[in-house]
């Protein structure tokens, strides 16, 4: 299977051509809107979420070779999304995988609309991420988002808020913990170890919560010490679900295969972004 490389033209989402649509347009991120409203969207955004799960896949068929099916009697499509920078534009990458075959890859560049602020990233990122995705031509069974999910003050973090806009499963990967309490120390933990991360006076849930998970996917035999991830749900995943799928799309490394695909896609791409004479953006791609 060849996959297919595309590039959105520059700020351009696609109006009904795409197979990923937004299911819920109300939950379009606006980055000119104040904090207080910016807010009000997350937290109704975490009522529509469904932190359990909702997936017509074999979980166990993914990180694998592709076996297992979908309702559909397909192989489950994984699409890792990430990000790339470049001076006050964006590089939105998405990398769709069955098993370890990468069966399309695409971007788009816009420009950033917000700097970055704490609990906000998906006013900075969101339309970035929906302006790839609608170029798509194959649609995913699950999205794994390099940002929180669930994991989040008020439980609508990136992988939230992209997977309740699009209706679809979705599971956050962070490197740095954003809010919320371990139960017990990742320090000099093993492969494989995990624990999870309960809802404390920072994150809008009940006390005890489980809001996702330390997963430590790979480690040194001596120093330096390899951090663990941060694993939450997003969307139609539960927590316990969401961080077992994110260890077997790991395979030995430290990031799951679907975001190391997106970040390596990105990079490339921003490489190959040019500015031309008249200073109007270019993508080569």
């Amino acid at each position: 299977m060849v996959p297919v490389a595309r590039a959105a033209p520059v700020g351009r989402v696609a109006a009904g051509s795409s197979v990923v649509e937004l299911a819920r347009p109300r939950f379009r991120p606006d980055p000119a809107a104040d904090r207080d409203a910016m807010e009000r969207l997350q937290r109704e955004i975490a009522e529509t979420a469904v932190f359990d799960n909702g997936f017509g896949f074999d979980a166990d068929a993914v990180g694998g070779s592709g076996a297992g099916d979908t309702e559909d009697g397909d192989p489950p499509l994984v699409a890792g999304v990430d990000q790339a920078f470049l001076d006050d534009r964006v590089v939105s990458a998405v990398v769709v995988s069955c098993g370890g075959e990468v069966v399309e890859r695409t971007h788009a560049v816009t420009a950033t609309r917000m700097p970055y602020v704490p609990g906000l990233l998906s006013f900075r990122e969101g339309n970035p991420i929906f302006a790839a995705l609608a170029t798509l031509e194959t649609e995913p069974d699950l999205y794994v988002i390099d940002g929180s999910g669930r994991l989040h003050y008020r439980q609508a973090g990136l992988a939230t808020h992209v997977g309740v806009a699009v209706d679809a499963p979705a599971v956050g990967v962070a490197k740095s913990l954003l809010c919320g309490t371990l139960d017990a120390d990742p320090d000099g933990r093993r492969a494989g170890w995990r624990t999870p991360i309960r809802a404390d006076e920072a994150v809008d849930a009940p006390d005890g919560t489980v809001v996702g998970h330390a997963l430590q996917t790979r480690q040194y035999d001596s120093r330096p010490v390899i951090n663990p991830v941060y694993v939450s749900p997003g969307h139609r995943v539960g927590a316990t679900t969401a961080t077992d799928l994110v260890e077997r799309l790991c395979d030995g490394y430290k990031l799951p295969e679907p975001t190391r695909r997106a970040d390596s896609h990105a990079d490339t791409a921003k490489s190959e972004v040019d500015t031309d004479a008249t200073g109007s953006e270019v993508d080569t791609a």
